[in-house]
């Protein structure tokens, strides 16, 4: 990337009434002024002061002398064609988004007038902005670290309050702060271990005794498995919150996915084994986002199809966070013991929820039959349980409200909750290189060779924020999925 360079690029999208091209770079300021003629105040940009917003016009030259309409005089003699009439906002560095000179144009939303804008631009020593790369310059020049830069692109993708609230926090700096302290503490440690090495022929000196280090040691690995272990929840509420819906044909899995999205996904049948294959969609509830997934009835069968479809049910088990196992309650409790024994033994590390359906179609004493269901298949009270009819929409309510509060608490500003896989991969290096460090001091092995790994979980945490990355080929790879104009 050559940050020399003054780039332009159209910030909004298109369709509305209002468009924005953005230009950043030390002559971004020069270059608008060469296509922009002031209204009332006939001051040029570059005398303005900055963080003022001025008024006037684009106007594009003419190459024939002859004028029309449109067409506009300037006292050089010159022809003009008017483009639009916009608002120029002016920013010097180091105060804007890139931390380089930068314009903003506010034109109208027309594609054909922000194309001859563009257009201008380039004819006048602008170049068209790659995606992501007014971001990657605010990264460059110490705007934000690399976790706010990549926090950008998940706010302007987030699509819910919660994934609002995670990419925020990370773009305030939340996670940045935590791994600082981290890195503090790390660097206290090492000063230690490096002490320890430099004064090692000085047996009379001790500046802290390997239970000291260790207790440290100690200390930081667990901040980082916990940092690690938030990545699940952050993972699942970034791409939605995997529910799947399982039970026996006919339980009325294919019903409650359409209750619950509001239309018909899936086909509703009586017949046995309709569902072959796995239907997902998401839904917005409270503010997260559940991906509901509907799987093949779970029951014993020679059709080929439908195997393969009940496999990929348990397969969608292994990745759901929360199961939700129907329970036809007209059925007879032998079966449902059976398919309870064997879905209860893949859901350890699973938020599981008993759901009882068709409870419009049992005696008035529902809640006693349910009861007995319970008794026999050994569902315990600590288990999640809820009557509905997925029908009727009776307790559907009151199910969305059960799945909010199995997500955790609501995120807070303050909370750190890893939601990256580059973030976490790098955690994991780092958790490793610090597990070796306590392993290290419990052996009592080298203080050179503890010193090392130090110095591995020190790099793999600048990862993160981008201490350590240095190669635009890496930084590109990070950049390359951002949208145009950011």
């Amino acid at each position: 990337m050559n940050i020399s360079d003054t780039i332009c690029a159209i910030a909004t999208a298109q369709g509305g009434a209002i468009g924005i091209i953005r230009i950043s770079g030390y002559h971004s300021i020069a270059i608008t002024d060469r296509i922009f003629f002031p209204v009332g105040n006939n001051l040029p940009l570059a005398e303005r002061k900055p963080y003022t917003i001025a008024f006037g016009q684009i106007r594009k030259p003419l190459l024939s002398s002859k004028s029309n309409d449109q067409c506009c005089k300037n006292t050089n003699g010159k022809n003009y064609e008017l483009i639009d009439e916009v608002l120029v906002s002016i920013f010097h560095a180091p105060h804007s988004y890139t931390g380089e000179n930068s314009v903003e144009i506010s034109c109208h939303g027309s594609s054909y007038i922000m194309q001859q804008i563009i257009a201008l631009l380039i004819d006048n020593g602008c170049r068209l902005a790659k995606p992501g790369e007014y971001t990657q310059r605010a990264f460059v020049n110490g705007k934000m670290d690399l976790s706010q830069a990549e926090a950008v692109a998940d706010l302007i993708a987030s699509t819910s309050e919660s994934t609002h609230r995670l990419a925020m926090n990370q773009m305030r700096g939340t996670f940045s702060k935590e791994l600082a302290a981290l890195r503090d503490k790390l660097l206290h440690l090492t000063s230690l271990m490096e002490l320890e090495l430099d004064f090692s022929d000085h047996e009379e000196l001790e500046f802290a005794d390997r239970k000291e280090l260790h207790a440290i040691s100690l200390k930081i690995e667990k901040l980082i498995t916990g940092l690690m272990q938030s990545f699940r929840l952050g993972n699942a509420i970034k791409n939605g919150i995997p529910v799947a819906i399982i039970g026996e044909t006919n339980a009325g899995k294919s019903t409650l996915l359409n209750t619950l999205v509001g239309e018909e996904r899936a086909i509703v049948s009586d017949i046995h084994g309709t569902t072959r294959d796995v239907i997902e969609d998401t839904v917005n509830i409270s503010g997260f986002t559940f991906r509901f997934i509907d799987t093949a009835g779970i029951r014993e069968t020679t059709d080929t199809i439908e195997s393969i479809g009940i496999e990929r049910t348990f397969k969608k088990i292994c990745q759901a966070e929360i199961v939700l196992l129907l329970i036809d309650s007209t059925d007879s409790q032998n079966r449902t013991t059976e398919l309870f024994s064997k879905i209860s033994k893949l859901c350890n590390d699973k938020k599981l929820i008993i759901v009882y359906n068709k409870t419009d179609l049992v005696p008035e004493n529902a809640q006693n039959y349910i009861n007995v269901i319970s008794h026999f298949t050994g569902i315990t009270a600590s288990t999640n349980t809820i009557s509905i009819s997925a029908k009727t929409g009776k307790g559907i309510t009151e199910l969305k409200k059960l799945l909010v509060s199995l997500t955790g608490t609501s995120i807070s500003p303050n909370d750190v909750i890893v939601t990256n896989i580059r973030h976490f991969e790098a955690l994991s290096r780092a958790n490793d290189s610090i597990h070796r460090v306590n392993e290290g001091l419990c052996l009592n092995i080298p203080g050179d060779l503890i010193s090392q790994d130090l110095r591995e979980c020190l790099s793999h945490l600048s990862e993160i924020t981008g201490g350590e990355i240095t190669t635009d080929e890496v930084l590109g790879n990070i950049f390359k999925n951002f949208c145009v104009g950011k």
